[in-house]
């Protein structure tokens, strides 16, 4: 079959449009020696749409964005977002650095209109190497097209993830939700119900920042005489670390002491860190609690928090769901009717059907994951890198927004030769691992005789 000629070559095309890669494309927008595309699917910039809660925010601070902690002089910074926009003097009198949720959407969405390598409407369908390129054959609305490329930067995100103990019976019943979808669900769960012969019954499963954040937005906008559940397998509701010497691991040290350690080393050090990047903010807990201490003084009791508590089982019942939990140390069995689930059961990634034809080309782990080196790239020629797909190679800075700025200045200085950005080498106070001890005075011994 003869190869389709390619419309366009590319030194480096990127595949989805999500912050990582914008933010790769706002860093190479001033370099004239390197032609760039961003390749997203979808019609226009979209970013967690079902999560928009009224005052949800960022859990980094602003700095965070696409490019200051790389270069805070380029013009897709936050900053320079609200000064276009004429908001930076209402957020310098806020006096917060932590962006509310759907600003920073605003952000990112203006970013990628402006960027002229970003390209929407573009899906990949599939990917070869030949003739000392990648080919990429790419849907578009005019139909399929070719695109080649020297170099591929992979950032297609993660995808939500529903456990498989929910049976098919439930899933039909649209009472199901995953939390990323809870936005295009909220108006109908909160509809006046008429004639209902009981009181509703909702429930969230999860203890993560996504899980509180519905959380407290049911417990507010529920009616009282509704029950509300909330049960985690966590053994507790636990906050995110970020005391001043916990956040010194995001940096450059900590990712090289991480990804120099052995492979199952790797591992368990990850399942302990959840903590880090997992957990809810300590002020979203404190009006948790306040809530829940003002239903408190009516005696509203229709409030049910768990711990420790998996689930088990999840089916249709009549117009409903059966839930079935277990309590993993007692062993206890728990198991009651909702109305609504939202299963705050995070994300999982996963590699893109289209890499099928260039797996050759990919190195992998024994256990099947992709090997990411420590400058980022999963190619046996180092020519494909990746983003937020290296936490079991990298550890938990990999999907924070507050090193996607480094990341992609390790990766262009990788792809072009030079330090394009200059990237810091050591930032924290403290040493990760036995380094040796200098400067120490001399330690000398002396004896003596009674």
């Amino acid at each position: 079959m003869t190869r389709a000629l390619a419309q366009e070559h590319f030194d480096v095309i990127a595949i989805g449009a999500g912050p990582f890669n914008l933010g790769f494309a706002a860093l190479t927008a001033p370099l004239p020696e390197l032609k760039v595309a961003v390749l997203d699917a979808s019609d226009h910039f979209v970013w967690h749409p079902g999560m928009m809660l009224d005052g949800a925010h960022l859990q980094v601070p602003f700095m965070a964005d696409l490019v200051t902690l790389a270069d805070p002089t380029n013009k897709f910074s936050f900053l320079n977002y609200l000064k276009e926009q004429g908001r930076i003097y209402p957020f310098y009198i806020r006096e917060n650095f932590y962006a509310l949720r759907n600003e920073y959407s605003n952000y990112l969405a203006w970013a990628s209109r402006l960027l002229p390598s970003v390209r929407f409407g573009h899906r990949v369908l599939s990917a070869e190497y030949t003739d000392g390129a990648y080919q990429l054959s790419v849907l578009t609305a005019q139909g399929v097209t070719h695109f080649s490329a020297d170099k591929l930067v992979l950032g297609t995100g993660s995808k939500p993830y529903l456990p498989p103990i929910i049976d098919e019976a439930a899933q039909t019943t649209g009472k199901v939700m995953h939390s990323s979808d809870y936005m295009f669900h909220r108006e109908e769960i909160f509809a006046p119900r008429q004639q209902a012969s009981r009181p509703q019954i909702a429930c969230v499963l999860g203890s993560g920042q996504s899980a509180a954040e519905i959380f407290l937005d049911l417990l507010r906008n529920l009616p009282e005489e509704d029950h509300l559940i909330w049960a985690t397998r966590s053994e507790r509701y636990f906050p995110l670390e970020y005391t001043k010497l916990t956040l010194e691991m995001t940096s450059p040290e900590y990712i090289d002491h991480f990804h120099a350690l052995p492979v199952e080393k790797r591992d368990a050090l990850s399942a302990e860190q959840k903590g880090l990047y997992k957990g809810i903010n300590a002020d979203l807990i404190d009006e948790i609690y306040e809530e829940l201490y003002q239903r408190s003084i009516s005696k509203a009791a229709n409030v049910h928090l768990r711990t420790g508590c998996s689930a088990s089982g999840i089916g249709a019942l009549g117009e409903g769901l059966s839930v079935s939990l277990r309590h993993e140390r007692t062993e206890e069995n728990l198991e009651f009717c909702a109305d609504t689930l939202v299963m705050a059961t995070g994300y999982r990634s996963r590699t893109p059907d289209f890499l099928n034809g260039i797996t050759q080309r990919i190195t992998y782990l024994a256990d099947g994951r992709v090997d990411v080196d420590r400058e980022y790239s999963i190619g046996a020629c180092e020519d494909i890198f990746v983003q937020n797909a290296e936490l079991h190679t990298h550890g938990f800075t990999a999907p924070d927004l507050g090193m996607g700025a480094y990341r992609n200045s390790v990766i262009i200085n990788r792809i072009t030769g030079r330090e394009v950005y200059p990237v810091e080498e050591r930032i924290a106070f403290q040493r990760f691992g036995a380094a040796e001890l200098t400067d120490l005075p001399t330690v000398t011994t002396s004896s003596s005789r009674d």
